[in-house]
């Protein structure tokens, strides 16, 4: 239902886009019956190069810019991908898309978003667990935004004081378009059909764009409405686990080996999964702009923003359990590979393990709206006064997670002796026969996640003389994210008939073979018939099985004053520009959730002041040094500062320590001190070259810590223990302090231009390219559950990245290809966790192409190919490089037509 509304929606929005060209077009045409036809001229990639070089150039911060090549035109699928191609950023994917960015070597967290100067935060999720699922934190999605919905990004990589605190790594602000950015009237539509080589399916994109002005007043409406089936297929495990072999070891296996087996001293595989991620995604955005110029010394604009994402998932595993989730039966045979001193099962068959499947049907969908009011005011000849008032609501809902696990016994074999990331399997019986497999157990989870930004902001500038001003103002913002996760299983232990023993026999009405992954087809229970069978079709969980420890809200009340002195002097007979200020903040937090069992509220507050400097020398007319030292926060994540502690599940693993993770709403914000230089060489046109190098001093850095205490210490209530576990379990107790200090350095080079001095017709040829480097560690705490202390790469940073672009554009046609490349990152060190000492992602390189063709001054044709070679994404577990996560997520394919009015 909800699908069909959002479809009506787009369409009934393009049918209105319509009817206002139809009408403005009238009006148009009334208003010039005596004047000749205005003739608009076509704008193409090399005019955007250009704007952005200009808004760099022009910026009194280090600053990159992207810039809408056409009406309604943005050159990626979406922000994401869009964002990609600045120096110093570096995204993550989902489903072959960007969704978040890291920049300048610190991850999504410490890059703070605005959406029309006003800050906002975008949630979504990723389908895999590896990939953090659901989570609370201060990151932005960007895949929720279709990019043809905003003419313009700016990347602030550095801080000045008129600026909203909040953000280390930088400011990202995302612009839609407004009426007045154009002449008069304005219209464009555009439609694209996609497939891509892993889904084969069609997918329809549709964008339209409507502005007017009359006199004083002007309106704009865009919207922008897309779907997508994407799939992602591969090998994946749950990480690696040293386990016992207490199964039997065959007289076969060389005794040294089946020696260190038998002590757990060997390395295995968990989950050694054939695995499939389908998303039907569909996305749509509606902007409006109204605009109002009184005078010239009076203007207001009220601007409406809406982003909707939604998707519809299923996925589908064939994967081993038992002990730890190993395949650990008896083993037939042992291979190992002495990797850093670990011995790792390379190649092993067992008999008589426990394999399993697993179908996973889930619907979630994001829901971004903001409205903002601004006032722009020339009080007098020396000062003036902008206003804005502004709201925002990102909503999160999970209302469906369901999962089915069919379960039997039989002998596999695992061979990671061809590909350590691509494991292989055989079975000594067919996982798509009937026979042998019995209804495992039956998961609902659902999951809800609801944020509000309210927003007041003033900023003033009085001239003080013609080369020189005084900024100041102040800024209202409140901030609160709530949410709750709820989880229900257990149904078939709870049915009398017709189990034998708790367990169903698998029959064709409630299961199916799955034959989509390339390696191998199996038997899969069916999630709907299942369910029917059990008379739980569509079961929503009610209040009562909210997990109360997942339960929290966080609330934020921050009051910010700044000011900034300006000026422009002449030294050495050369221009110098530059900025002097501080800004003060003062921040009211309250967490509310659950702790040992009880509800609980704790309030605090924390301030500081913020000074900057940023100074930009014409050393000559296009050549200009930029220097900058500034301090700036970012706020701990969310979940790290709830109140409620959150008691993990366990395997069942003899031996095993239960995880238990507690927030800490004492946490004082990431602080950091900033140091900014870069020289920049402006040429005509398209030209440029820049250097920059940055530092950032990181203090009140957050590490966590892990206690390991019986159950009975921690003060938490039995009802909370997980299944097999007693108050004598032993439970690692994981929370967030403020520790160490931390470096962040970095240098960034980016040059182009046109090669227009190369003989004809390579003079329309010409190339975008940038390379960055970052350095930076931080003290993890506990590692492998060692309680050691180790120094390790950031998270989330890259030390190499690189993009580059060639294209070529004549008069009316040209093209591009692009390719995005990142090096080796760690995700997460995960304090106390036995099986590993750190996680992350290996290095990819994507390569894109698009190309045009005017058909007229007015109708554009246009091709895309995203992901040309199939990177293959490699997750792995531990610094000694094991297999975790392999995906690849197809080619996609798109053409289509635009039409400007």
């Amino acid at each position: 239902m909800y699908k069909q509304q959002k479809t009506a929606v787009a369409l009934a929005v393009l049918a209105a886009l319509g009817a206002a060209f139809s009408a403005g077009a009238q009006q148009t045409n009334q208003n010039n019956k005596a004047e000749e036809t205005e003739v608009i001229e076509v704008k193409g990639f090399r005019d955007s190069v250009i704007k952005a070089k200009d808004l760099k150039r022009e910026a009194m911060v280090a600053q990159d810019s992207i810039v809408a090549e056409d009406i309604a035109d943005f050159p990626d699928q979406n922000l994401a991908d869009s964002l990609q191609r600045v120096p110093g950023i570096a995204i993550t994917r989902e489903g072959g898309e960007g969704r978040q960015i890291s920049l300048r070597g610190l991850g999504p967290d410490f890059t703070r978003v605005q959406v029309n100067g006003m800050e906002a935060l975008g949630t979504s999720s990723s389908p895999m667990d590896s990939r953090g699922a659901v989570g609370r934190s201060r990151a932005f999605d960007f895949n929720i935004f279709a990019s043809e919905l905003f003419n313009q990004i700016d990347v602030k990589k550095s801080y000045s004081a008129d600026q909203d605190e909040g953000g280390i790594g930088g400011t990202v602000n995302l612009r839609t378009a407004k009426p007045f950015d154009y002449d008069g009237f304005q219209g464009a539509v555009g439609g694209q059909i996609g497939t891509n080589t892993n889904a084969d399916e069609t997918n329809p994109r549709l964008v339209g764009m409507v502005s007017n002005t009359w006199g004083k007043f002007g309106a704009l409406a865009s919207v922008a409405f897309s779907q997508k089936n994407s799939r992602e297929m591969g090998y994946n495990t749950y990480r690696w686990r040293q386990v016992r072999a207490t199964n039997g070891i065959a007289s076969t296996v060389d005794p040294t080996l089946a020696a260190q087996a038998a002590a757990g001293t060997i390395w295995f595989a968990r989950g050694n999964r054939y695995s499939v991620w389908n998303n039907d995604q569909e996305r749509l955005g509606v902007t409006t702009s109204l605009q109002y110029r009184h005078s010239d010394d009076l203007k207001f604009g009220l601007d409406y923003m809406y982003g909707a994402l939604e998707n519809t998932l299923d996925e589908h595993h064939i994967s081993t359990g038992g002990a730890s989730s190993t395949a650990l039966g008896r083993i037939e045979e042992l291979r190992v590979l002495d990797n850093n001193g670990d011995k790792e099962a390379v190649f092993a068959r067992f008999s008589n393990s426990t394999i399993q499947t697993e179908n996973r049907a889930d619907y979630n969908e994001s829901v971004f709206n903001q409205v903002s009011l601004t006032a722009d005011w020339q009080i007098s000849d020396n000062l003036g006064a902008k206003f804005m008032f502004g709201t925002s609501t990102s909503d999160y809902d999970q209302p469906r997670v369901d999962k089915v696990n069919l379960i039997r016994t039989g002998g596999i074999t695992t061979d990671f002796t061809k590909d350590r990331y691509y494991g292989v399997n055989t079975y000594d019986f067919d996982p798509a026969q009937l026979a042998g497999w019995a209804v495992k157990d039956l998961y609902f989870r659902e999951d809800y996640i609801a944020t509000d930004f309210d927003n007041i902001k003033a900023d003033f500038r009085y001239d003080v003389s013609d080369t020189s001003n005084l900024d100041f103002g102040f800024n209202l913002k409140k901030f609160k994210n709530s949410g709750d996760n709820r989880e229900d299983a257990g149904y078939v232990q709870s049915k009398a008939t017709p189990l034998n023993n708790g367990v169903k026999t698998v029959t064709d009405a409630i299961s199916s073979v799955y034959s989509v992954h390339p390696n191998m087809s199996w038997r899969q229970a069916d999630v709907a018939a299942l369910q029917a069978f059990y008379g739980i079709s569509d079961l929503k969980l009610g209040t009562d099985k909210i997990i109360q420890t997942n339960s929290y809200t966080v609330e934020e009340n921050t009051d910010a004053a700044y000011t900034q002195y300006s000026w422009e002097s002449m030294i050495g007979g050369k221009v110098l520009r530059g900025n002097v200020g501080a800004r003060y903040y003062k921040t009211d937090l309250t967490s509310i959730g659950v702790s040992q069992g009880k509800p609980v509220e704790i309030t605090r507050d924390y301030s500081g002041v913020l000074p900057s400097l940023n100074l930009v020398y014409e050393l000559e007319d296009d050549l200009l040094l930029r220097a900058g030292v500034s301090k700036n926060l970012t706020r701990p994540a969310l979940s790290a500062i709830s109140v409620s502690a959150n008691v993990a599940q366990m395997t069942g693993s003899p031996g095993e320590v239960g995880k238990i993770t507690v927030g800490n709403p004492d946490l004082e914000p990431f602080e950091s001190v900033n140091f900014d230089l870069a020289i920049e060489q402006y040429y005509e046109g398209v030209g440029s070259l820049s250097a920059a190098v940055f530092k950032k001093d990181i203090e009140n850095f957050i590490v966590t810590e892990v206690t390991t205490v019986k159950y009975s210490d921690t003060g938490l209530p039995a009802s909370l223990l997980p299944n097999g576990a007693t108050m004598d379990s032993l439970f690692d107790v994981t929370s967030p302090q403020n520790s160490d200090e931390s470096t962040i350095k970095g240098a960034e080079i980016a040059f182009q231009r046109d090669l227009d001095f190369l003989p004809a017709p390579f003079d329309k040829l010409g190339i975008i390219a940038n390379y960055t480097w970052v350095d930076g560690t931080a003290l993890y705490r506990n590692v492998q559950g060692t309680g050691q202390t180790q120094e390790k790469s950031f998270p989330g940073l890259s030390k190499n990245s690189y993009n580059m672009t060639l294209y070529y554009e004549a008069d009316n046609w040209g093209g591009r290809i692009a390719a995005a490349n990142r090096s080796q990152y760690i995700s997460v060190v995960e304090g106390g966790l036995r099986d590993e000492d750190e996680r992350g992602f290996h290095k990819t390189t994507f390569v894109d192409f698009s190309a045009f063709y005017q058909l007229s001054e007015n109708l554009k044709f246009t091709v895309e190919a995203i992901n040309l070679t199939n990177e293959r994404e490699e997750q792995y577990s531990d610094s000694n490089d094991r297999q975790y996560n392999t995906t690849t997520s197809g080619r996609t394919y798109s053409a289509g037509f635009s039409y400007k009015f």
